[in-house]
């Protein structure tokens, strides 16, 4: 065992302390940085310049038409109280546009001025104002009691009510769940793939693996191998899992972020359970299988920089199980996702589309696990059996010529 502790060790800490490890860990949050960056920096520039300034020929007039566009919502810079501040601040950019505002011969008038077209919402936001600031203007040249005021100042009631939009927002959910889940998966599985065939292929026809050999049986060697690398994994998810809750942690302090949270919180709890859940071990057991094939396709190289072309077979899976959910990800009913998901190496991609959509028992699901399981534990163990004879048979004659010369060596 404390053999097998060594070459995991090894393994590991070589895995971990590379530059493409760093930067696989890095990139993800650098982005994530970038996004919202750019986001604060462009929303704050906005939040700066798109409010309005309110222009009026008298300090009374012009404090009742800020409260009417308040009471409106609208967004108002209350720094430039008269004409030539606001030209002179639209033309710096400081502000979207200023409103002129005005009453004549009973009439109020207000005059928008800016280098844009107001969108829909804002121009009704100003008329309501407009409409607010006449009728009390009417009212009072009316002279009405405050019952006929009350009387004409009823408003209609307006309820909406929307129905099944639950079913809607799980539609959402689910796809966004899948989506991450199986992209996720796809990178992780190319990067470990490539890594695993590249960590075995580097030591491949050397006379330390004799040696090596010689001290410590293969079986326990290439055991240490696949764990060390399992281990980088877990490793990497566990990185993102603590970097992800750090994130959901501090979102609520970070105003731009809280208010994308609170609209989004059910939809993001919706795709966390999902994501935390069976789905996970199916990620993790679908890289430790193909890790396994990796090692085999490493193995059955005599030159390092072939190990790519090795991994071809490992690939080819990849592709058809992650292109065949990618497209039958609103089918989970389909007969074809039914099948896939029982079968290894297939199973991590399907299985969690019914998963996702509830279309599985409980023993299906434990079924299609414990098949992964034992397809894994099979292949991981025959391949310790033959692994001392591909790693020292160096002879360069393709790939299947070389699987049937190393099981022949003992």
């Amino acid at each position: 065992m404390r053999k097998i502790g060594v070459v995991i060790k090894q393994t590991y800490l070589r895995q971990v302390k590379s530059w493409s490890f760093v930067a696989l860990i890095l990139t993800p949050f650098i982005f994530l940085l970038l996004m919202f960056g750019i986001s604060y920096l462009s929303v704050g520039n906005a939040t700066e310049n798109d409010a309005l300034a309110v222009v009026a020929s008298s300090a009374t007039q012009r404090q009742a038409t800020v409260k009417a566009l308040k009471t409106q919502q609208v967004k108002l810079n209350r720094r430039y109280t008269t004409r030539p501040q606001a030209k002179q601040a639209l033309k710096n950019d400081k502000i979207s546009g200023y409103v002129v505002a005005q009453t004549k011969a009973q009439q109020v008038q207000f005059q928008y001025y800016g280098t844009t077209a107001l969108s829909k919402r804002i121009k009704n936001q100003l008329l309501a104002a407009a409409v607010q600031k006449q009728q009390a203007l009417n009212f009072s040249a009316a002279a009405l009691t405050p019952k006929q005021a009350a009387a004409l100042s009823r408003a209609p009631s307006f309820k909406q009510h929307v129905i099944n939009t639950s079913v809607d927002k799980n539609k959402t959910i689910k796809l966004i769940s899948f989506m991450l889940l199986l992209f996720m998966m796809y990178f992780i599985l190319l990067t470990y793939t490539a890594t695993t065939a590249q960590e075995i292929a580097s030591e491949k026809g050397t006379k330390i693996m004799e040696v090596i050999f010689s001290s410590t049986k293969a079986e326990n060697y290439f055991y240490g191998k696949i764990t060390g690398i399992l281990l980088v994994m877990l490793t990497q998810l566990l990185i993102y899992g603590v970097g992800g809750i750090a994130i959901y942690a501090l979102t609520p302090r970070i105003k731009l972020l809280a208010d994308f949270l609170k609209q989004h919180q059910t939809l993001i709890d919706g795709v966390l359970h999902h994501l935390l859940s069976f789905n996970l071990v199916y990620v993790v057991l679908g890289v430790l299988i193909y890790t396994v094939l990796a090692a085999l396709c490493g193995a059955l190289v005599t030159r390092p920089e072939d190990a790519t072309k090795a991994t071809q077979p490992a690939m080819y899976l990849i592709m058809i199980g992650f292109l065949g959910a990618l497209a039958l990800n609103q089918a989970p009913n389909n007969f074809f996702v039914k099948l896939f998901s029982y079968i290894p190496f297939l199973s991590s991609f399907f299985m969690p589309i019914r998963l996702i959509n509830q279309t599985v028992s409980a023993w299906g699901n434990f079924a299609s696990m414990g098949i992964l399981v034992l397809a894994t534990c099979g292949l991981t163990f025959y391949i310790s059996h033959i692994y001392s004879g591909l790693v020292l048979q160096t002879d360069e004659m393709g790939l299947l010529k070389s699987f049937r010369r190393g099981i022949t060596i003992k």
